[in-house]
């Protein structure tokens, strides 16, 4: 019996003893460089899953298992350390700066994986990199840091999508956008709204809950991702709760804004001069009362119904359309834990008064995130993020009720009339009036959320289950005076729309990791993932309106038939493998495949894979460069692969019906012709990489060579209308990209003063390969874009300018590609290539510059050798051919014969020099200085005094100055109105924004 009592008392004692075995371990973690300490510093065990972070004076405390026998000190921008404990209570640790840091984690598909282990091309940008800068949404922060992804903003629109190219285009119809992935969840970032021009979901997303952007560029790092990679893949990834000390961080930063240029228009008088000459020099003045007109005065009067001729006027449109702009914005995140649990809890909120009247977007965003150890082998965890998006809209550039189409308005027509009110007598509309008497906005509300389960299985077999969810709601609601163009024609127009999406995914990863030997580390995962979505949208529009007071359709007189309710739905399931193998810490080994299925395409071709393979071997872990003073890390790397592009519409691949009105009998008509055989584009990928630091970490950097090639594109086929159909989506067309990627980071100067660079260059060579039986396509009418075998994809194709002749003032156009001859006579002329939307090769430069609590930060972003079509040219340069009001330029007209000039003679209504042609195409290279930011760190007492933790101001400064040669209002733009196809079109599309912010940042 004493035996049994001995046993069981023994039994009850033994937790005790195992956690009196656990120990406490402090210390302090400083700069290997300057002996400043470092705040944010991660802290590990090597065994068990307890870590901490170091307080703001480097300091840390730690308990530590009794079976694990190291720590792991880790911080972006050092070189990690592991350190043994071997009975020390006390470690302090000196880490050494790297702007390599080739033991930093980086994200990738399904997981993760060390950086100088990679095979694939990935970039990785931290959020912690652009936390003082305004982002206009998330993935702007793309935009010159990352190589080989070209960013374009399209406009200075508050809340539109922005253009992103990863290693150029590999779709036509199919789209080109990359898939986003947040938290394991692929979103949907397809446009909800009615207009036009396609709105940002990203938007909705604060960038102060983000941790990092991971591009995955070739097909070994994102084929993972399968039919849905073409286009490569930016896994986001949210922040999440750290163990230490809880932390409370507060960001306020307020500024305003200025558009980056303002177009010179004439003013009243110069106008005057201008439509005189071209009234004159088209003989509509003189004695003859049938086709002339005595003066400038009654020819006025006549042809525009008014009589501002003679007026004291001058107006300045161009203002009207634009105006100062501002900016508001407050982020709390409270951040904490222990080894147990970790939690994060953050709430923003953003107000932003676009440049451009009535453009405004207000954004309000709350986010929760735990992760808990419920047991030794189980973690589990998830977050929410709920966003609130009120975007006051612009119209699309082509609409008249576009603000920056004011500049077409006379300067010699009043704004407002006698009274007060907006003057709706002019030429052109008067847009003003639908922003004093309309309203447009809309309002989207987006949850995203996530939970996982992790199991530790054993030491080296885990499994994890997630599910993501992401919910969007948008409604929109347009109303339109009685005041206005469209609301006069029925005494008020409204129009309500609702749209919701339904996005779900669920992941299932069985991940493996071992090394066998001290030599051979194998790892790989095996898993199925599972995406259902839908789009639900409700349309009702209204007429005739009491009075501009009420404005919902159920005031409305009339509710129109053009009411509809739509719903559409998609789903793919997918199983994917991938293994990694390492042999002796320098021969590495990669492997993937992935099998996708697609609702969206064809019966007979549902069903695809999408293999990926890559070597790579670590050149200086050999005996032979091993200990060289110089070179510290050199790795080549090859990948060859395939993905897929699924971006299409759903029930693409149906033959499908709709229902229709006959003669007040219900009936079916045709609406779709569908194709069994359709499948999705497929993308060949090879890619070849060099990873490499020098002279202890001072330089680093990398070089890739690539090579794409598109198959299968999904276009639009014309069809015989005898079929009843215009067009079927067919598997036809061929194209390629092929590019170099460099890219470098330095540190200048180590020390008490501190300079770093980092520098991207990227060249990229696309060719259209095959199309429908060799036919080009283009639009023609006055869009010069074109397609076409072994040009580049979207080409300028149209009539050569060839200035104007002296003798005549006419303008004249090449006859033919030779150059060598021209002709008076436009359709003379024969249409040939006149530029190129494709630039040679962009990127970015940046530098950091820091000394003792001061720092400043200058990024810059670069895009040279591509041409841009000012469409709206061709009314706003067309050297007084219409009314409309003209650039400052064209008062260079011709006058006299023997004159050089390249604006014609004027000559109302002959379109002189006016139609499309590449009079209008410029050179659109330009050189931006992208941000600023200088800030200052309250010194540790100051701060410790104030009872804060930090305290840190700073100014930031976006898109400063901006160096080109382009005419028009900004050479980053692209009118989204038009076909995909149609690339570097301005049509009056709004610059981008000159923002200036103070703002501060305060940690408790």
């Amino acid at each position: 019996m004493k035996k049994h009592l001995l046993f069981f008392m023994m039994f009850c004692w033994l937790p005790l003893f195992a956690i009196a075995q656990d120990k406490i371990i402090t210390g302090t973690v400083v700069d290997a460089i300057s002996n400043n300490s470092i705040a944010g510093v991660s802290v590990k065990t090597l065994a068990g899953n307890n870590a901490v972070q170091t307080n703001t004076d480097g300091s840390y405390r730690i308990k530590v298992p009794n079976n694990s026998t190291a720590l792991i000190f880790s911080f972006i921008g050092y070189a990690s350390q592991e350190i043994k404990i071997a009975g020390h209570t006390q470690i302090n640790v000196r880490l050494v700066p790297t702007s390599d840091n080739l033991d930093e984690v980086l994200v990738v598909g399904y997981g993760t994986q060390i950086k100088k282990d990679l095979t694939g091309a990935v970039t990785s940008v931290k959020m912690s990199d652009l936390e003082d800068v305004p982002l206009a949404t998330i993935e702007s922060g793309l935009q010159g840091r990352a190589p080989g992804v070209f960013v374009n903003n399209s406009s200075g629109k508050l809340g539109q999508a922005l253009q992103i190219r990863v290693r150029g285009i590999s779709s036509i119809s199919a789209g080109s956008q990359p898939l986003f992935v947040i938290d394991g969840v692929p979103i949907i970032t397809d446009k909800m709204g009615t207009y036009l021009e396609a709105d940002n979901p990203l938007a909705a997303i604060n960038q102060n809950d983000i941790e990092s952007m991971e591009v995955l560029s070739d097909a070994m790092a994102s084929a993972i991702y399968g039919a849905r990679a073409s286009n490569g893949v930016v896994i986001i990834t949210t922040k999440k709760g750290k163990a230490g000390k809880t932390k409370i961080d507060l960001g306020l930063y307020t500024g305003y804004s200025d558009p980056t240029k303002k177009g010179e228009f004439l003013n009243a008088s110069q106008y005057r001069e201008l439509l005189t000459a071209s009234v004159t020099n088209a003989g509509l003045l003189g004695p003859d009362p049938v086709e002339q007109y005595p003066d400038m005065a009654t020819f006025w009067s006549k042809l525009t119904g008014t009589n501002d001729w003679n007026e004291n006027t001058n107006s300045n449109w161009v203002n009207e359309g634009l105006q100062q702009g501002s900016i508001y914005n407050a982020n709390l995140s409270v951040s904490g834990g222990d080894e147990k649990t970790r939690f994060i809890a953050s709430g923003g909120y953003n107000d932003t008064k676009g440049i451009i009247v009535s453009n405004r977007l207000k954004r309000t965003s709350g986010r929760l995130a735990l992760d808990h150890n419920a047991m030794p082998w189980l973690e589990i965890g998830g977050s929410i993020n709920i966003n609130k998006l009120d975007n006051y809209r612009i119209v699309s550039d082509n609409a008249f009720a576009n603000p920056m189409q004011l500049n077409a308005l006379p300067p010699i027509q009043p704004i407002r009339l006698a009274d007060g009110a907006l003057n709706n007598r002019t030429i052109y509309y008067n847009n003003l009036i639908d922003i004093e008497d309309g309203k447009k906005v809309s309002n989207t509300y987006r949850t995203f959320g996530t939970a996982y389960a992790t199991a530790k299985l054993t030491d080296y077999l885990s499994f994890k289950t997630e599910y993501g969810m992401d919910f969007q709601n948008m409604e929109e609601d347009y109303y339109l005076g009685a005041r206005t163009q469209k609301g006069g024609e029925t005494s008020g127009y409204a129009l309500s729309y609702q749209a919701r999406s339904i996005n779900f995914n669920s992941n299932n990863v069985l991940s493996f990791q071992k090394t066998f030997n001290s030599i051979h580390q194998l790892s790989g995962l095996v898993g199925m993932a599972y995406q259902e979505g839908q789009l639900r949208t409700t349309a009702a529009e209204g007429k005739s309106f009491p009075s501009d007071k009420f404005m919902k359709i159920t005031s409305a007189a009339i509710k129109s038939e053009l009411t509809s309710s739509e719903a559409e739905k998609f789903a793919f399931l997918s199983y994917f493998v991938r293994a990694n193998y390492k042999l002796m810490d320098k021969y590495l080994l990669e492997g993937s495949i992935r099998w996708d299925g697609s609702s969206r395409f064809g019966a007979d071709n549902r069903y695809g894979s999408f293999p990926a393979a890559a070597i790579g071997w670590i050149l200086s872990e050999e005996d032979f460069l091993k200990e060289s003073p110089v070179l510290n890390f050199l790795k080549i790397r090859a990948s060859y692969g395939l993905t897929g592009n699924a971006n299409i519409r759903n029930f693409a691949a149906m033959t499908l019906y709709q229902g229709a009105n006959y003669a007040g009998t219900a009936g079916t008509v045709g609406y779709q012709l569908g194709d069994p055989r359709l499948s999705w584009e497929s993308t060949k990928s090879g890619n070849i990489g060099i990873d490499f630091t020098f002279f202890h970490s001072r330089l680093s950097g990398k070089v890739d060579v690539y090579r794409k090639k598109t198959s299968d594109l999904l276009l639009n086929m014309p069809i015989p209308s005898t079929t009843g159909y215009s067009d079927i989506y067919k598997n036809i067309g061929d194209l390629e990209n092929k590019g170099l990627e460099i890219s470098l980071n330095s540190r200048n100067l180590i020390g008490e003063f501190r300079w770093s660079s980092s520098f991207n260059i990227s060249w990229n060579k696309n060719k259209i390969l095959r199309l429908v039986a060799g036919q080009p396509i283009y639009p023609g009418d006055r869009y010069l874009g074109r397609l076409e075998e072994g040009k580049p994809f979207s080409y300028f194709y149209g009539k050569a300018y060839a200035g104007v002749d002296p003798n005549t003032g006419d303008a004249l156009y090449y006859l033919d590609a030779s150059k060598t001859s021209s002709t008076s006579i436009y359709s003379e002329a024969a249409d040939q290539y006149v530029g190129d939307p494709n630039p040679d090769f962009y990127g970015g430069f940046g530098n950091t510059f820091s000394y003792k609590n001061f720092d400043l930060d200058i990024q810059t972003q670069f895009v040279y050798g591509n041409d841009l079509y000012n469409v709206a040219g061709v009314y706003q340069s067309a050297n007084g051919d219409y009314f409309d009001n003209q650039t400052v330029d064209q008062l260079s007209y011709w006058k006299n014969p023997g004159d050089i000039t390249q604006i014609p003679r004027p000559h109302f209504g002959a379109s002189n020099g006016t139609r499309p042609s590449s009079r209008y195409v410029q050179d659109g290279s330009y050189f931006r200085v992208k941000n600023v930011v200088l800030g200052y760190r309250l010194p540790e007492a100051m701060a410790k005094h104030l009872k804060m933790q930090n305290a840190r101001l700073y100014v930031s400064a976006t898109n400063p100055f901006t160096i080109t040669n382009y005419e028009g209002y900004d050479p980053e733009i692209n009118a989204t109105f038009t076909e995909d196809f149609q690339l570097g079109t301005d049509f009056y599309t709004p610059p981008q924004a000159r923002t200036i912010t103070f703002g501060i940042q305060v940690g408790f």
